[in-house]
């Protein structure tokens, strides 16, 4: 998958919102936002519980390399999944089985923003770069 960095299948092309949709859909769901696809999880949906179950064990390894490495106090989720609520306790119960440490205590949190803290740090440094 063609990532928008211009390299193939990195890991933004399937944790990222549109990487989850795409995959999503490829796999026979359909949705029209990564909030469907949590809504009919949430209502009872199988193939949608599945694929959230698959989609939070991908993005725990994903982190454990993280927490593997840089060993943080926390990570901080940001963008449109920020707002998937569940992510933030079946993640960490998840990463466990990832890291190599027999204990973790970096926590997952949310941006304190929401899904535009991102934006609103990139305004706070304007200046600075200006």
């Amino acid at each position: 998958m063609q990532c928008y960095c211009g390299q193939q299948n990195c890991i933004e092309t399937f944790l990222s919102g549109p990487g989850m949709l795409r995959r999503f859909i490829q796999s026979g769901g359909t949705a029209n936002s990564t909030q469907d696809i949590v809504n009919q999880a949430s209502s009872g949906d199988q193939q949608a519980e599945l694929f959230m179950q698959k989609y939070e064990h991908w993005l725990a390894k994903s982190l454990a390399g993280v927490i593997n490495i840089l060993d943080p106090d926390a990570i901080v989720l940001g963008g449109g999944l920020s707002n998937i609520e569940r992510l933030y306790q079946h993640v960490p119960e998840l990463w466990q089985d990832f890291v190599f440490s027999d204990q973790v205590t970096t926590r997952l949190v949310k941006a304190k923003h929401g899904d535009s803290s991102g934006v609103r740090g990139a305004a706070w440094l304007w200046p600075a770069v200006s």
